[in-house]
């Protein structure tokens, strides 16, 4: 009976796939082996970063590099840095910025934007997201094929918590900064991240320390943890996640 009502409620839908990380240790905690395309995901930046949403906005742009075609950027706040995004492999050329008065404006062009069915990811930066928007945003994601993520940013740290509110998205993610990788030499080495996978539809949460995307949209495992010592520590955090 399950799988009937399944074959029904997906006959008009396109078929799943998905936009693997290409790092065993994150692509084995989700389901089919990455991130779900024609489906609705959420990041914020977690400490200060709900606010500026600087590395979320990083993450984000890694993954929306990885598709094809072009990539629709909805916001509110005029303080998107192309040159950042570039540097996390999404270029000029390929990205299209919508600015809009609020955040009711911004959801409308995210939702027409799934609807196209034309470009390879829809990002919009978004404060409040409700579980009506999230249904909408879910369905237009399913019936185009296109992965749309919200990135959620916040006037204030304390408006945060509407981050624990539920919603529709298949996945949530936060992304924190942490310290640098260390070099031999005096200078900065490539950023790294705290990348928390919050909620999983059909799958469990977990939480990974990365190197932020270099310049093609791709993390990495810092060296240490490639080499084996610190494997044992994520898998420990993911038990206890």
């Amino acid at each position: 009976m399950r799988a009937q009502i399944q074959k029904i409620e997906s006959k008009n839908r396109r078929a799943k796939s998905v936009l693997p990380f290409g790092i065993a240790e994150l692509d084995s905690r989700l389901p089919a082996g990455g991130l779900a395309l024609g489906a609705l995901h959420e990041v914020a930046g977690g400490g200060n970063g709900a606010v500026d949403g600087a590395a979320a906005a990083l993450f984000t742009a890694g993954v929306a590099a990885r598709t094809k075609g072009k990539v629709l950027w909805c916001m509110t706040r005029p303080d998107l840095f192309a040159p950042a995004l570039a540097q996390a492999g999404l270029s000029s050329d390929r990205a299209i910025y919508v600015e809009a008065g609020d955040d009711k404006t911004v959801l409308a062009c995210f939702e027409e934007g799934l609807r196209h069915g034309g470009l390879g990811a829809v990002v919009a930066e978004v404060a409040r997201l409700s579980m009506t928007a999230s249904r909408r945003l879910q369905l237009a994601a399913e019936q185009s094929g296109t992965i749309g993520i919200a990135v959620r940013r916040w006037r204030r740290q304390t408006e945060a918590t509407d981050f624990g509110q539920p919603t529709a998205a298949t996945t949530r993610w936060r992304i924190s900064v942490l310290p640098s990788t260390p070099l031999p030499v005096p200078g900065v080495g490539r950023a790294r991240w705290l990348v928390e996978l919050v909620r999983c539809r059909a799958g469990e949460s977990a939480d990974f320390t990365l190197e932020a995307c270099d310049d093609t949209g791709r993390l990495a495992l810092p060296s240490h943890l490639v080499h084996g010592s610190g494997q044992k520590e994520v898998r420990r955090r993911v038990a206890s996640a």
